[in-house]
């Protein structure tokens, strides 16, 4: 388990100035890359926004299996768990992100049973949840992440973030939060979304009170700007994957067809992913489902397993770079390379492909359709590798999460 340092801002992030920083810093696509840093270097993400299902589909995981992912909220890495693998291996350059996930960790092992979990991940305006933080969990937390909850912002512990909605804080949640006032004061209120009660009911609210937002001149001032969309964490460089599949190179309509898919494509009942967009928390049981690795019947097999979890504040290449070849089977990349350099790129899959073992699988999304590797790894890494492409786009429109063009899974030649 690696250290990190729990007030670690932009500045001070090695780690993280690396991966992001291309340009000078007073050229335009500078200062883009660093406001996007500073706001990075904070929490993001409280709740990871890619589909565990769809992930645990690719990976076929077996209790033989050794996992290495990206951290972001944490979800998903315990969601993973429920397949019970030999190991898994997280990683993340954001030291907010590893408090996160180790505090995640801590409450699936030492909070008293699976209501108490619930109450404390997942349920908003629980007064009683920081008393079960000082109870059953910070005495057992290692001291950096001990630190960062017993920490003070505005005064208040961070820890007493769980008793109001941690889902509300965050960049994303606060981007949640700006879109809702943004759509109020045009007259529509998101969380109506919330009580539609068929696909028919979400179609014909989106078509009637959401579509008609991507047509004001306001909202189309916002996503012609880059900055705008630093609240998902898209950084300057998915931006511009992403204005490239519009013919006008507007962003617009390409967030109007991602948010049609959330809103459209799936029941309410059934998109965890959905309830937070749209009524910034999720359903009750009678409403609709938590996510994957909350649920209660996986509870027993995650608890049992949370040791087999180490938590790094690392880059993937520097995490793999000390293991042994031939020693991992899953990886999981998230949308990382989207940020990435060609040189980057190389050098993950460089530690990738000699730490997989046979069989091994790559899975990752990208902010536009196409797999971003494709022409840009060196012929001698990619000829080890198998696109499953159909299985990829046949797992793209089953992704609950929307966001996202494309999800990609690569598996190790024989």
């Amino acid at each position: 388990m690696s250290e990190f340092a729990p007030d670690a801002g932009f500045r001070k992030n090695r780690k993280l100035k690396d991966a992001l920083l291309r340009h000078k810093a007073f050229s335009k696509d500078g200062f883009s890359e660093r406001l996007f840093g500073l706001l990075f270097s904070g929490l993001v993400y409280p709740q990871i926004w890619e589909d565990p299902d769809l992930d645990m589909q690719a990976m076929e995981l077996k209790p033989n299996h050794r996992i290495v992912t990206i951290g972001s909220g944490g979800c998903n890495m315990l969601a993973y768990l429920s397949k019970a693998p030999a190991s898994i291996d997280v990683v993340d350059l954001n030291p907010h992100h590893i408090a996160l996930n180790r505090l995640k960790l801590a409450a699936f092992k030492h909070l008293p049973g699976h209501a108490d979990l619930v109450r404390f991940l997942a349920m908003p305006n629980e007064k009683s949840n920081s008393r079960a933080y000082d109870q059953h969990l910070a005495a057992r937390l290692d001291e950096a992440t001990r630190s960062y909850w017993n920490g003070r912002k505005f005064g208040r512990r961070r820890v007493t973030v769980f008793d109001r909605n941690i889902y509300e804080t965050g960049l994303l949640g606060r981007f949640i939060g700006a879109a809702h006032l943004l759509a109020r004061l045009h007259g529509v209120k998101l969380r109506e979304m919330t009580k539609t009660r068929s696909i028919r009911e979400q179609r014909q609210f989106f078509d009637e009170q959401i579509a008609p937002l991507f047509e004001k001149p306001v909202v189309r001032w916002i996503t012609g700007r880059k900055s705008s969309l630093f609240g998902l964490g898209i950084p300057p460089q998915q931006y511009d994957e992403l204005a490239s599949l519009a013919a006008d190179h507007s962003i617009a309509p390409v967030l109007k067809h991602r948010l049609e898919k959330l809103a459209c494509h799936f029941p309410m009942s059934d998109n965890y992913f959905a309830w937070q967009a749209f009524g910034r928390r999720y359903g009750t049981e009678a409403e609709g489902p938590l996510p994957t690795y909350l649920k209660s019947e996986h509870y027993q097999v995650i608890r049992a397993n949370v040791d087999r979890v180490n938590v790094h504040h690392a880059s993937f290449t520097e995490l793999l770079a000390r293991e042994p070849a031939a020693s991992r089977d899953r990886y999981i990349l998230l949308d990382a390379q989207d940020w990435m350099t060609d040189e980057q790129l190389n050098d993950v899959w460089t530690e990738i492909t000699r730490t997989a073992r046979e069989g091994a699988r790559v899975i990752f999304r990208t902010a536009a359709e196409k797999s971003i590797i494709e022409g840009r790894l060196a012929p001698a890494i990619r000829d080890q590798w198998d696109y499953f492409e159909g299985k990829s786009r046949e797992l793209t429109a089953l992704d609950r999460s929307a966001i996202y063009g494309g999800f990609h899974i690569y598996g190790k030649k024989a």
